[in-house]
């Protein structure tokens, strides 16, 4: 299977090392990113130089498209990979919900979307449990300052997050809302709604944590199955907003495309 990666952030550039250093039926057709000269040196520096595409060429290459930019591109990437009958792995899945017409685009192509679980563990768990009756599902995500800049939650309110000098709560509220107020922040927030009870139903509390050296998430969920909590702790990438979990486990759903035993649900 030829896999074209969109985006060479910190992500991306870990899928490509991957593909080249090898996994199961599974080669790197190419890849597309907004710096081109950027994008083209990291590539002629694979052990096996892979060619920079644009994202037409890219999926005209690929049976398998990973998206590692953001919502916005997303938007782009979605309906032309989906439209040719790709099937698409979406890291910025904030950017899918209220999406249906991906999803019936998808389903009219022969095709599928594809979720990593991100910085998050538990997800199996999940949705085993919204099989039944959920009472509630929470997250709390605490993370250090530096990895919330730029969101556009702390730019409209003119949050100041170096004077931060204590654990403080800056938001608190549904997924729909978190997602477009931390776009680079809570895609696995909108992992846990997609695979739970729906963005609507799926409430959020993010805090500012100086001192702090790794993103913490927080899931809990309530139901007749009884009551699930995961915490998880993660090492921060090179980019403060993305740890270095959310790389692994998008090499690890890459590499169940080709595995014959999978477990989990």
């Amino acid at each position: 299977m030829r896999v074209g990666v969109a985006g060479l952030g910190v992500i991306g550039r870990a899928v490509c090392r991957a593909l080249d250093a090898g996994l199961p039926g599974l080669t790197l057709a190419g890849a597309t990113a907004r710096d081109r000269g950027k994008a083209e040196g990291f590539l002629q520096g694979l052990g096996t130089p892979a060619p920079f595409l644009t994202l037409d060429e890219l999926v005209a290459a690929s049976d398998l498209v990973v998206e590692a930019s953001t919502q916005a591109h997303l938007a782009e990437i979605a309906p032309r990979a989906l439209g040719a009958g790709r099937d698409l792995v979406v890291l910025s899945c904030g950017g899918l919900l209220g999406r249906r017409d991906w999803v019936d685009l998808a389903a009219a192509k022969g095709c599928r979307i594809r979720v990593p679980s991100g910085a998050i563990a538990g997800l199996d768990g999940v949705k085993g449990a919204c099989l039944g009756a959920i009472t509630s599902v929470t997250m709390e995500t605490r993370k250090p300052p530096a990895g919330l800049a730029g969101a556009p939650w702390v730019v409209e309110r003119r949050i100041d997050l170096a004077a931060i000098r204590e654990e403080t709560l800056i938001f608190e509220g549904p997924a729909t809302e978190a997602c477009r107020a931390f776009p680079a922040n809570v895609n696995v927030l909108a992992a846990l709604s997609l695979v739970g009870v729906g963005p609507e139903r799926t409430r959020i509390k993010i805090f500012a944590a100086p001192g702090q050296k790794m993103n913490r998430h927080r899931i809990t969920v309530e139901g007749e199955f009884g009551r699930l909590a995961v915490e998880v702790e993660n090492v921060p990438s090179e980019n403060p907003r993305t740890g270095k979990l959310s790389c692994l486990s998008t090499i690890a759903l890459l590499r169940e495309l080709g595995a014959t035993l999978r477990v989990g649900t």
